[in-house]
């Protein structure tokens, strides 16, 4: 009579992985990948200084590097699509403002919550972006500045750059044979 497997068995043997990885990329589409995030962060970092440096409002933050990664290097992701990039980041950013205002007192707790609420609100509304959860972070802990901001951090910097990652996108994306962007809009 053989004994019955053990529960943590099966559990720890799922961390050993079991698929290959993916394949190299390409040198040319890394050159694309690469022209890309530079026309997108820099576009969106040139507006920032040239316009609202000195002023109260920003067009950047961080979590727009990881969906250049995502827009420019992912092109046909789920994640990477347009929908999820400015539907995604919006919604996050909603959420963070929210849980920021909401649970001002416990810090720690509204950074949780509105990971955790972002991250189940682009579930729900199929946006799921990951930089999302950063957008969200980033309405709780990213200080003074963006605090001021209010809801209005939805606008400006969030949809306003993510469009502008989105613009670039389809202009850089599109001038490769070999590539095309969005696989879909909504």
């Amino acid at each position: 009579m053989t004994s019955p497997p053990d529960p943590a068995q099966g559990y720890f043997a799922k961390m050993k992985g079991g698929s290959r990885p993916p394949p190299g990329v390409p040198p040319a589409e890394i050159a694309w990948s690469w022209l890309g995030a530079f026309l997108g962060i820099g576009t969106v970092a040139w507006l920032n200084d040239r316009f609202l440096d000195g002023t109260s409002i920003v067009l950047m933050i961080g979590s727009f590097g990881a969906s250049a990664v995502l827009v420019y290097g992912a092109v046909r992701s789920p994640l990477a699509q347009p929908r999820n990039l400015v539907g995604g980041h919006v919604l996050s950013a909603l959420v963070g403002v929210a849980s920021r205002d909401i649970f001002q007192q416990a810090p720690w707790f509204a950074a949780a919550f509105a990971v955790a609420t972002a991250l189940a609100v682009m579930h729900v509304t199929r946006t799921l972006h990951p930089p999302g959860g950063a957008t969200a972070l980033i309405a709780v802990t990213g200080g003074a500045k963006i605090a001021n901001l209010g809801f209005l951090y939805a606008v400006v910097p969030v949809a306003a750059s993510a469009v502008i990652l989105l613009v670039v996108g389809l202009l850089v994306n599109n001038l490769s044979r070999r590539r095309h962007y969005p696989e879909y809009w909504w």
